[in-house]
């Protein structure tokens, strides 16, 4: 399955994506599913449901946490997380509600992750690929992944309709629900897709 991990909607005050062009494009994209990852928000849960939408779309409903330390995606049973929160202290929480964390554009040079959250190896799983993110920043994010043995996975970081689904993830096994992919982020059964451009 071919699914974009990271998509702001008009939940996000810096993203004009409304939640009627994702529900109504993202097929047209390419892709089987999207996570819509709001800045510190599940607001969106108002506007739409998670699950499968009427033209197969999957709809996950996760979380960009902000932390001084870098943004973290979240997904799973994270609604009850309180806001500031250091990373410290969000990565192992995320882990204790059986969620899944994704380092979010960990090397991106206005707002890089503590190398020490790696180091210590409070998250496993990193964004090597963000379509907001240069080449450079990409290519040193994936070598933060490979030096630490980390999952690596993709985002196009939409926020705009040009960018929905320009950097997905493949998954390799069946994701029918926001538990199925939190197993599969978790077991590394995800790879960043190869780059990924629709006419749509």
């Amino acid at each position: 399955m071919l699914i974009d991990l990271h998509v702001h909607s008009t939940c996000s005050p810096c993203s004009v994506l409304k939640p009627s062009e994702i529900l109504a494009h993202a097929r047209a994209k390419g892709l089987d599913g999207v996570c819509i990852t709001d800045h510190d928000t599940m607001s969106i849960l108002t506007q739409c449901r998670e699950g499968f939408q009427p033209d197969g779309l999957l709809v996950i409903v996760g979380m960009e946490y902000t932390t001084d330390q870098g943004d973290y995606l979240v997904f799973g049973d994270v609604r009850t997380l309180p806001a500031g929160l250091s990373a410290e202290r969000l990565l192992p929480r995320v882990r204790e509600l059986g969620g899944a964390a994704v380092a979010a554009h960990p090397c991106r040079v206005w707002r890089p992750a503590d190398p020490a959250v790696f180091e210590r190896r409070l998250c496993g799983i990193a964004e090597v690929r963000n379509g907001r993110n240069s080449d450079a920043e990409n290519e040193k994010a994936l070598q933060l992944a490979s030096g630490h043995d980390m999952i690596a996975v993709a985002g196009s970081d939409a926020h705009t309709l040009a960018e929905l689904g320009r950097c997905p993830t493949r998954f390799t096994v069946p994701v029918n629900s926001a538990r199925d992919l939190v197993d599969a982020l978790n077991r590394g059964q995800c790879r960043p897709a190869a780059s990924h451009r629709s006419a749509a």
